[in-house]
């Protein structure tokens, strides 16, 4: 009885209650509606030379190796630091915890962050700000590495999807401000999931 309630409880740890299974139609919904933002003259960071011959972003194709759930170990007493930017602005950003995981059967560990500003609104006030970078940058990917949005959880597990990676604006348009991916964000790894670069 015993083992089937830990069997019960890991199955749980891993996959949640049906919530965190990989879901490919999630994944293309993401880029689907990412697609739609870009073809956007009002939302897309597209120069006016490449909106006006944007067709789709290039996407590695959705891959469940690159769907983990996390460790999130919180870190309550971190200070706030100013991110380095492809500018010369400085948002204040926190620590927010550290996610371990694991691909592939190698152990990984990334920071995660809070915007301070962002967070005093109510509709991000449990917005979470992962940058990486990975062995693709700068080749398949984008040398300054991607993004991914997740939310605060409840409990100490979180899901990251790889495959809803997207570049920072600045991979598209210099006029933008674009927070750099920390150094301690950089993986020992290719993670062939999410936006692959613009141009080649």
């Amino acid at each position: 009885m015993k083992n089937l309630l830990l069997f019960a409880f890991l199955v749980q740890l891993n996959f949640g209650f049906g919530q965190n299974k990989f879901d490919v139609s999630a994944v293309e919904k993401f880029q689907t509606e990412l697609n739609a933002e870009y073809a956007d003259a009002k939302t897309s960071p597209l120069t006016a030379e490449d909106l006006a011959i944007f067709k789709t972003l290039d996407f590695y194709p959705a891959n469940e190796t690159f769907y983990v759930v996390a460790k999130l170990i919180r870190m309550p007493k971190e200070k706030p630091f100013e991110m380095k930017t492809s500018t010369d602005r400085k948002p204040l950003y926190v620590k927010y915890g550290e996610l371990f995981f694991t691909i592939n059967g190698r152990d990984f560990k990334l920071n995660v962050y809070k915007n301070i500003e962002l967070s005093k609104k109510k509709e991000y006030k449990d917005y979470l700000f992962l940058p990486f970078s990975d062995l693709t940058s700068g080749h398949e990917s984008y040398i300054g590495g991607k993004y991914i949005d997740l939310r605060i959880p409840k409990g100490d597990t979180i899901v990251i999807d790889f495959n809803r990676s997207y570049n920072p604006y600045c991979a598209y348009n210099s006029k933008y401000s674009c927070p750099k991916v920390p150094l301690e964000n950089d993986l020992d790894i290719e993670i062939k999931a999410g936006v692959k670069k613009f141009h080649d």
